[in-house]
């Protein structure tokens, strides 16, 4: 039988309607399906027991699952094969058919012992790429993670052609520069303009190129703010002159962002827009913090409020009252001004004076501060110990879990 040799040509299967098999249904194959399956191959796993997940993937029609052990022969008509039993009789067994078949096949548990092995793979816009290092697959699989972090923050260039004239709008994420999405820094590293918040990571701003155009529109807590319209019109304006526009926001777009405002303007103006997601600082400055919104048998509910009015105000859409008689989790976003009055409302219609609170400044930051208090002394000492917005608040029994 011929060995692996550490000299491998790396290629490019089309395995889409071709009978692939796997022999094995445990951790090591159940990571191998997904990239399988997304090839279109008609896959069929050969094993008596099965993890949750691969059982789950037979359920759904995705493979075929044949609950039973392997047996030459299993191969016949197979184009690909992985062996990733816990039997290394079994694997070497099903290494040994394949040869005689010359069908390629993956040892998952010695990688020489296969006539092919699994580059470490992964995907970015359409591209993708696989690293081998000769049986080294930590180092692989560093080496990939570096190249699809480079790739994604734009420091490769692809030489791909312009993104095509629209909006995304972009979550930024609570602060910290790697906790915005891949997909929001691939469509960053695109984009002709950038309109940017006070609140997004800035340091993502030093990463694009030197002819891309930065529009400063920060609304910065009780200071000075960019017109809304005039946010809107610079979006559609830029997009009808050719450009792709990345609106750069912090948190998520949606939750207290105004972004479904420009996305209306937009879809008025007939401008295509891309919505992506971000980390909300509604529950990540918490967790940075280590005070979960939720907790097994504490809090069952957790309600994110916006403190930009106050409760007696006649714009505030709030229910004050009922908010006061929930025993859960409540989330106050920009209401650092205001907190004086958002405590004192909810003690009066019933929440305990004494309720946990937590105040985290400037989260996932390097200056990201941390106020533990209760809800009768949380105005005194946001005054005392000098905090300053952004911070998120939160008030209920999770936030006394942790001292």
């Amino acid at each position: 039988m011929a060995t692996s040799s550490d000299n491998h040509y790396l290629a490019g299967l089309d395995l889409n309607d071709r009978r692939v098999v796997v022999i094995g249904a445990g951790t090591v194959a159940q990571r191998r399906l997904p990239r399988l399956i997304s090839t279109g191959a008609a896959v069929e796993v050969i094993a008596p027991q099965a993890t949750p997940a691969v059982e789950a993937l037979a359920d759904s029609g995705e493979i075929t699952w044949s609950p039973r052990e392997y047996l030459d022969g299993d191969l016949d008509g197979a184009w690909y094969a992985v062996a990733a039993t816990a039997s290394d009789e079994v694997n070497a067994a099903v290494v040994a058919e394949a040869e005689r078949r010359r069908v390629f096949c993956v040892r998952a548990d010695h990688g020489a012992g296969g006539s092919a092995v699994t580059p470490a793979v992964a995907e970015h816009d359409g591209l993708l790429f696989g690293v081998l290092s000769g049986g080294k697959p930590r180092r692989s699989a560093g080496v990939r993670d570096a190249l699809l972090e480079a790739v994604q923050s734009g420091v490769i260039d692809e030489h791909t052609e312009p993104h095509a004239p629209g909006v995304a709008l972009i979550g930024g994420g609570p602060g910290a520069p790697d906790l915005i999405t891949v997909r929001g820094r691939r469509l960053l590293a695109k984009a002709d303009v950038v309109i940017t918040d006070h609140l997004a990571p800035r340091e993502l701003l030093e990463e694009l190129g030197p002819d891309v155009e930065v529009i400063d529109a920060s609304k910065i807590p009780y200071g000075r703010a960019a017109s809304q319209a005039v946010i809107n019109e610079t979006l559609i304006e830029s997009v009808r002159a050719g450009k792709f526009v990345a609106r750069l926001k912090g948190g998520d777009p949606f939750v207290f962002g105004r972004g479904f405002e420009e996305l209306l303007a937009c879809d008025e103006a007939g401008v295509p827009v891309t919505i992506v997601p971000g980390v909300t600082s509604a529950f990540s400055a918490p967790a940075m913090a280590e005070v979960p919104v939720t907790h097994r048998g504490v809090a069952h509910e957790a309600v994110v409020v916006s403190g930009h009015v106050a409760p007696d105000d006649e714009r505030s859409l709030v229910d004050w009252e009922a908010l006061a008689r929930l025993r859960g989790t409540l989330v106050l976003l920009m209401a650092v001004k205001r907190i004086d009055a958002f405590a004192e409302t909810l003690i009066k219609h019933g929440r305990p004076a004494d309720t946990p609170v937590a105040v985290v400044q400037e989260a996932t930051t390097g200056t990201q501060r941390n106020l533990r208090t209760t809800l009768a002394r949380v105005a005194q000492d946001i005054q005392d110990q000098d905090i300053k917005p952004p911070a998120v608040i939160v008030i209920g029994p999770v936030a006394g879990l942790k001292d």
